[in-house]
């Protein structure tokens, strides 16, 4: 599995930095998870956006699927398209309220939503707890600890796998969900020696301590806001994780 990063800025686009956003990829399936603020010109900068083969989103805040709509203008209404939009509609794997929040972050008015529900070229899935498969990706997915409908991934191609937190903090079932993974994406939002607010955002301390509960391969460290300081986000992930740690960058490539 190849991990590209669209995005990677915590809670909101950083200076020429977007939000959260990735690719994953295996056997030429294109798989995007998340679409934050800024994260849609970065895909364009780096593939065709219709060649997008499914969409994954762990929750519905801004920072993590506002760009959403710049992909809906996109199919809807680009000129000379790859591929048919309508005939080829995309699956979108999201939080439940994700068709309706989708349509009001698009439309202007009530009317204009009941028009423009997005599902000509759409194909929404209610996310739920447990296993599923998304072309040659199992994904797993288990709830988060934050302040909305939220989860984090397993997901698993070949004998490799990558565990993505999401947004959340500290809670019982993600050590379970990530252990033995190859590679463990994890956000790491503040330092622990601030003010940390439970079932919010992980601290880069809190971030180590679960790849080394977790015995993962190697962490790499995201989310991290432009006011965090991330050398010490960084330095506190490496105290609590002997094994490789990165905090990774936006436009680079992980093997998984």
């Amino acid at each position: 599995m190849l991990l590209t990063v669209l995005g990677c800025s915590g809670s909101v686009p950083g200076p020429g930095a977007p939000a959260s956003g990735y690719l994953l990829e295996a056997e030429g399936f294109l798989l995007g998870v998340e679409l934050g603020n800024g994260t849609f010109s970065a895909l364009q900068a780096l593939r065709d956006p219709f060649e997008l083969d499914a969409l994954l989103f762990s929750h519905l805040h801004a920072d993590h699927c506002a760009d959403f709509s710049a992909l809906s203008v996109y199919r809807r209404y680009h000129p000379a398209p790859t591929i048919d939009p309508r005939a080829n509609k995309l699956p979108v794997h999201a939080p439940a309220e994700a068709p309706t929040r989708f349509s009001a972050q698009y439309g202007t008015d009530e009317a204009d939503r009941q028009v423009t529900d997005l599902s000509d070229v759409y194909d929404f899935v209610p996310l739920n707890t447990g296993k599923f498969q998304v072309g040659p990706f199992e994904v797993v997915a288990a709830p988060a600890a934050h302040p909305c409908e939220s989860y984090s991934f397993r997901i698993s191609h070949g004998g490799r796998s990558l565990g993505y937190t999401g947004d959340t903090g500290v809670n019982a079932v993600l050590p379970d969900l990530v252990h033995d993974v190859d590679t463990l994406l994890a956000e790491a939002s503040w330092t622990h020696s601030g003010a940390v607010i439970p079932d919010l955002h992980l601290s880069g301390r809190e971030a180590g301590e679960i790849a080394a509960q977790a015995g993962v391969g190697r962490l790499l460290l995201t989310h991290i806001p432009p006011w965090t300081d991330s050398a010490a986000v960084l330095a506190e992930a490496r105290a609590a994780y002997r094994g490789d740690v990165v905090i990774v960058r936006q436009g680079a490539s992980y093997e998984v």
